[in-house]
């Protein structure tokens, strides 16, 4: 049966309006009206309309997730997968319904931007993988819609979680030139994302702080996936490198790839790093000395923190970045300890 207010109405005797208070948990319904109304809802197994709820509580239990990535590279790269699957089974934790935006490269940033804010169904909304000049986060200022980004921020004062990106990707280089690596090269994410961005300055901090020159010609912008590694990596093997530190595992088995196809072996003839720590990253060709940040962690309390943003159990900005992890193993060089951001080596 299509049940409406209208119905519920008619069969308790009360107006539209008062099944509708009676739905919204309104105070001011007679005790009597509202255990009548409810023993109709019941009776008449009636689900209310999620929308016509929102448009009369200005609540929503519904959250949106954006990654302004394009479909194809958010499903071959394990990270979104482990990330929205975190994220789903804490809002479902959390009785919050999950809507899942993914950007498509052949549609403009702003007409993405638009077609996510059309929609007033949900009430808040977490956007990974942010990138610089992103139309969508000044529209979310600007109407005042609660938002929180996975990942670093392009403002100071936004709400975010993210990782210690720069002081991984420091530790990561700082092994290789402990490993005796001289010539180190890096390929890096798009750097118009601010993790991308970060890990880069870690790149050339440890550099310098070992008082080695940062060579513009050893750094190669790739994007996140498997076939910019590979040419990434032939790019840099033309400029004789001896060790490369790579933004994520996906580029750092495209250059395993390059590498072995160039004739050379790791880590007898080039050492390399990644970032991530993908389930594959252990069984590679050799195993990867890689930097393990915590995606699912982070999914889940990006998705709590939103969460009491929404219901007020915190004020913006609502920021918070968690401690990753080197963990080395062969391709490095060496098998023989562990870093953490959060302090201390350990054994592996």
């Amino acid at each position: 049966m299509n049940q409406n207010l209208e119905h519920i109405a008619r069969l308790a005797g009360v107006s539209r309006s008062t099944v509708s208070r009676v739905i919204n948990n309104h105070p001011n319904v007679k005790p009597e009206t509202r255990a009548r109304v409810q023993a109709i809802i019941r009776e008449q197994n009636f689900r209310p309309n999620a929308a016509a709820r929102t448009l009369v509580t200005q609540e929503s239990n519904v959250l949106s997730l954006v990654i302004p990535q394009a479909v194809a590279s958010t499903f071959t790269d394990p990270y979104f997968p482990m990330l929205i699957q975190s994220i789903t089974a804490k809002a479902n934790e959390l009785d919050y319904a999950l809507m899942l935006w993914i950007g498509n490269s052949n549609e403009m940033a702003d007409r993405f931007a638009q077609r996510v804010l059309e929609n007033s169904l949900f009430g808040g909304l977490l956007i990974a993988a942010a990138v610089n000049n992103d139309p969508l986060i000044p529209y979310l200022v600007n109407v005042q819609i609660p938002f929180l980004i996975i990942g670093p921020p392009p403002l100071p004062e936004l709400n975010f979680i993210d990782v210690d990106n720069l002081g991984a990707a420091r530790a990561a280089v700082s092994h290789l030139i402990d490993m005796g690596w001289k010539r180190i090269g890096t390929i890096t994410g798009p750097l118009n994302m601010g993790a991308a961005a970060a890990r880069l300055d870690g790149y050339r901090l440890a550099l310098q702080e070992a008082g080695l020159t940062v060579d513009e010609a050893l750094i190669v912008e790739g994007r996140f996936d498997e076939p910019s590694g590979y040419e990434a990596m032939n790019a840099l093997l033309q400029q004789q490198v001896d060790a490369v530190f790579v933004a994520s595992d996906m580029m750092a088995f495209g250059a395993l790839r390059a590498i072995h196809e160039a004739g050379l072996r790791v880590p007898e003839d080039i050492g390399i790093v990644g970032f991530d720590d993908l389930p594959a990253s252990a069984s590679s060709t050799p195993p990867l000395t890689t930097v393990r940040q915590p995606i699912q962690e982070v999914g889940s309390l990006a998705t709590q923190m939103l969460a009491d943003l929404l219901q007020g159990r915190a004020e913006p900005p609502y920021q918070k970045i968690l401690p990753a992890t080197l963990v080395v193993r062969q391709s490095s060089g060496s098998n023989s300890f562990r870093w953490s951001s959060g302090g201390g080596v350990d054994s592996h």
